[in-house]
């Protein structure tokens, strides 16, 4: 029979890593924005992933200049993959909406379900 202090190296070897899905618009509420702001605290300590769903694909598109400077999560999505996390948009919800690949941001890239799930 094993012990929990039999496994500790066992789980010392370990790479936690985090997966963020954000599936809400950036502007309107704070979902978003406090969502990539804790991605980004923890990017600084563990591997993280980040997949934009839904509403959430418009967090990383180009162009938008928000009302305050500080509310902005293409900064922090920047930030994030400076770390080198992976950030991804789900590509049929980026059709849904008219968004071609070209709009976002260099720090996201066009996925799928199917390599989110993989």
């Amino acid at each position: 029979m094993f012990s929990v202090k039999d496994m500790i190296p066992w789980w010392s070897e370990l790479l936690v890593k985090y997966l963020f899905i954000f599936n809400d618009s950036p502007y309107g509420d704070q979902r978003a924005y406090n969502g990539l702001r804790l991605a980004a605290a923890l990017s600084h300590k563990s591997a993280i992933r980040v997949f934009l769903l839904g509403d959430g694909v418009l967090c990383g598109i180009t162009g938008f200049t928000p009302a305050h400077a500080d509310y902005n999560p293409q900064e922090l999505l920047r930030a994030i993959r400076g770390t080198k996390a992976d950030i991804a948009a789900c590509g049929t919800c980026m059709d849904a909406r008219g968004i071609p690949a070209e709009s976002l941001i260099s720090e996201v890239r066009r996925s799928s379900m199917e390599e989110l799930v993989s």
